[in-house]
């Protein structure tokens, strides 16, 4: 069949679409790539939860991104968020131990005790922690002067008027046995020596081992028994024989133990604190006592001081009754107050639900004045808060018993802060750092009265540059090892003995030794 030719005209329309066809096409084509060069489209922020979790449909987006764009970068708020927490972190953490660890082992010279030569009576006197010193110096006496130390009387005619007998706040039988190897303890004098004529002794203040050999060794040729009237600081923080400041420690940290009713109980406010979190152990000093001794009365109503000066002035055995107030805050002898503490405590960056304990017995002043620390750290725990009435029930009417509790809570804290450098401050710090430098803030008073009276004047506010100045002032007096610091300069006799770091208070070098490296000194840098 023969083809049917298309007319030339047909021809050329068809042609001219094509072309009108193809360059459609090109058209769109390159707007297109114009289009997501010149015109890219908007970023999609995922939602900050979605970044580096998605799930189902999204989840390509993880495995087949190119490296170099697999993590997004944190937001502002999250590089915020992480330098926050390492620094609330850092107010947590424990200074570095740098190596030290107990080394309280006697010598190898060091013998069993021998038969004695007489018996040595001890009546304590202060508070706890001033008692406990005492014991654990006796204990050293003893062995000096080859003595049967009889188990110490308790003071019960000091401020506190606390009835209770040693085996009410320690265990006997666990002090007896422990100090077997070092000097022999008994429970009680021998009857038929009740009656025995005695030789009552004040020892020397501060004393070393000569006078106790020489003067006090010499009564047991006319005397078998030797009294103690007193028994704080009776021994010298300094220049002592190895093995007796190793005795001394031996006493306190393990031998003098806690009555197991007392160590049972404050374990469990320690369990009940810890439920909160990591805890402030604060020594709030601000008690009727402390205040009328020191004669701190800043920020109190005239009715409040003079009540204070009286119960001084009525106070035999306390001897300063003429005291200025403003100088003693002045040169930073006052404890700080709540309002003082809560400013400490916030410009050192700890946040408003940290958890508090109160080692104390009653505030001066009660709730009035404890609101000025609660309305900045609201989660204020004290043992009446911890424990129910029936369970304090057994302690109260007995401030040593209680004090005890306290001891044994702060002891027991991640962080050790006192408002004051009292016997308890000395000895939890002491204590504190015999079990591993665990973290102390010792308030520089001085300095923060000289701040805290700006905020008073006005020339300075609460805020980063309050803060800067004092986490400055506080860098090293947080607990570091360092050697035990020696007399004030330039003082003399008794003073300068009272001028010295207490023994208990920091018992390096004499009871912490850093673990030896082979062919270094193991108190370098110290």
């Amino acid at each position: 069949m023969q083809r049917r030719r298309l007319r030339p005209a047909f021809v050329c329309r068809l042609s001219l679409l094509r072309l009108l066809l193809a360059c459609a096409l090109g058209t769109i084509v390159l707007a297109a790539l114009l289009a997501s060069h010149v015109f890219p489209s908007p970023k999609v922020h995922l939602p900050k939860h979605e970044i580096g979790y998605q799930r189902g449909e999204l989840s390509w987006m993880r495995e087949f991104s190119p490296p170099q764009l697999s993590r997004a970068p944190l937001p502002q708020e999250e590089l915020v968020a992480a330098k926050d927490k390492r620094e609330i972190e850092s107010l947590w953490k424990p200074p570095p131990s740098r190596g030290f660890v107990p080394c309280i082992e006697p010598s190898d010279s060091y013998l069993p005790p021998t038969e004695s030569q007489g018996y040595l009576l001890v009546h304590t006197n202060g508070g706890l922690n001033q008692m406990r010193a005492g014991i654990c110096d006796m204990v050293a006496v003893a062995r000096i002067i080859n003595a049967t130390l009889v188990i110490p009387e308790l003071d019960k005619r000091s401020f506190w008027q606390d009835s209770s007998n040693f085996s009410d706040v320690f265990d006997v039988e666990h002090f007896i046995s422990a100090l077997a190897n070092d000097v022999n303890v008994i429970k009680k004098l021998p009857k038929e020596l009740a009656t025995t004529t005695k030789a009552v002794k004040h020892f020397r203040s501060w004393s070393g081992v000569d006078y106790y050999q020489d003067e006090i060794s010499r009564l047991w040729e006319d005397y078998e028994i030797i009294r103690a009237a007193k028994s704080d600081s009776r021994l010298a923080n300094n220049n002592l024989p190895p093995d007796i400041q190793k005795l001394r420690c031996r006493a306190l940290y393990e031998a003098l133990r806690f009555s197991p009713r007392i160590e049972t109980f404050g374990k469990l406010l320690v369990e009940r604190m810890r439920s909160y979190g990591r805890y402030i152990a604060l020594h709030l000093r601000y008690e009727k006592d402390m205040l009328a001794f020191s004669g701190c009365t800043y920020g109190l109503s005239p009715a409040e001081a003079n009540e204070l000066t009286k119960i001084r002035e009525n106070t035999a055995y306390w001897k300063v009754k003429d005291i200025d107030s403003m100088e003693q805050r002045a040169k930073g002898y006052c404890p700080l107050t709540p309002k003082e503490v809560g400013i400490f405590l916030s410009a050192l960056g700890y946040p408003s639900n940290t958890p508090i304990y109160i080692a104390a017995g009653e505030i001066y002043g009660g709730n009035s004045r404890i609101a000025d620390l609660e309305s900045r750290f609201p989660i204020l725990m004290n043992k009446e808060k911890l424990a129910s009435a029936d369970e304090l029930e057994p302690f109260m009417s007995h401030a040593s018993q209680m004090a005890a509790l306290d001891y044994v809570v702060s002891v027991e804290s991640d962080v050790f802060v006192p408002s004051y450098s009292g016997n308890m401050a000395r000895a939890v710090e002491g204590h504190r750092r015999f079990l591993g430098h665990r973290k102390t803030i010792s308030p520089d008073r001085k300095a923060l009265v000289h701040l805290f009276d700006k905020i008073d004047r006005g020339s300075l506010k609460e805020g980063k540059k309050l803060s800067d100045l004092v986490i400055e002032i506080h860098k090293k007096r947080q607990g570091s090892p360092r050697r035990r610091k020696g007399p004030i300069s330039g003082t003399k006799g008794k003073e300068r003995f009272r001028s010295e770091e207490s023994f208990y208070e920091n018992p390096l070098p004499d009871c912490l030794c850093r673990e030896e490296l082979p062919g270094k000194n193991s108190l370098a840098n110290a």
